[in-house]
């Protein structure tokens, strides 16, 4: 067993299984902490080093392509103190840590672990139900449908659809960006209707606009993760025309454009009797009309 305790977490090899742990100290990430235990399996790992420093190293763990539903999901874009793939260690454990990338590096040549990405993910991602609370209200996934309740702080053409649920079954794809603090996120649920929507995430019903608390919402990628789990796995291809293409199976496609038009004229229709209603303002009703006309070119 190679081991290494810090402040910032734990890492345990055992020879088959990386097992991550963070730390419980007020400076590791409330989304780490949050996320839990990690066990790695040798399989899903590329690589790994130790980068030593003035004060204290790092250790960073690589995993291979498509072995994990989190990295997918958030594409590389969380906070450094968020990954939780490294470990921040104290300059007199740089011994250990050293000790310990390199039983990892021993094992991958040993079990001649290759780097190429994975046909699947080779990590659970999140367990279900799982909700969280964001700036743009709470979304929530128990496995099988996404559900947003908005805030009253969500824009009001997002309260007066109500609550937005979608089947697992009908999305194509999770998108995720965080709030850095100085720009908003988003998370958006792309279903095959709303794939070619070009909606802004504050006005998008099947969108949530991340502006607030940075620590906060970057919990919004829990959900994102658990669900980006349940979606076929981005390495599926099915055979046309006697070639292999990266596409999603048919059950997941894309519409044709005849489907597309018909889905962007049934979304003018219902934001011109919100607009009818009082619920939109003409400001609101110009600017959201703008942006589904978009959609048309």
């Amino acid at each position: 067993m190679a081991e290494i305790i810090q402040r910032d977490g734990t890492w345990a090899f055992d020879g088959t299984t990386v097992r991550i742990t963070p730390g419980l100290h007020r400076s590791v990430p409330l989304f780490r902490q949050t996320y839990g235990e990690i066990a790695v399996p040798l399989e899903a790992v590329a690589g790994v080093v130790y980068e030593p420093e003035r004060k204290r190293g790092r250790l960073r763990l690589r995993l291979r392509e498509g072995a994990d539903p989190l990295l997918q999901a958030t594409g590389g874009r969380l906070p450094d103190a968020a990954d939780p793939y490294r470990l921040i260690v104290d300059i007199d454990r740089s011994g250990v840590a050293e000790y310990v990338a390199e039983e990892i590096r021993h094992a991958l040549l040993l079990d001649q672990i290759p780097k190429e990405p994975t046909k699947a993910y080779l990590l659970p991602g999140p367990p279900v139900p799982v909700s969280v609370r964001s700036s743009d209200g709470t979304v929530s996934f128990d496995g099988a449908q996404v559900r947003i309740d908005w805030a009253d702080t969500s824009e009001r053409v997002k309260r007066a659809t109500g609550p937005r649920i979608v089947a697992v079954g009908d999305l194509v794809q999770v998108e995720w960006l965080p709030n850095s603090g100085y720009e908003d996120g988003f998370m958006r649920f792309v279903t095959r209707e709303t794939v070619f929507s070009k909606l802004p995430p504050e006005k998008d019903p099947y969108a949530l606009d991340l502006w607030g608390s940075t620590r906060r919402d970057l919990l919004t990628a829990l959900v994102a993760t658990a669900v980006t789990a349940r979606l076929p796995h981005p390495s599926v291809r099915e055979r046309e025309n006697g070639e292999f293409t990266d596409r999603p199976p048919r059950a997941a496609s894309v519409p044709p454009p005849v489907d597309h038009h018909d889905v962007l004229l049934r979304r003018l229709r219902e934001l011109g009797e919100l607009h009818r209603e009082g619920v939109l303002t003409d400001e609101e009703f110009t600017m959201t009309k703008a942006a589904v006309l978009r959609g048309f070119r």
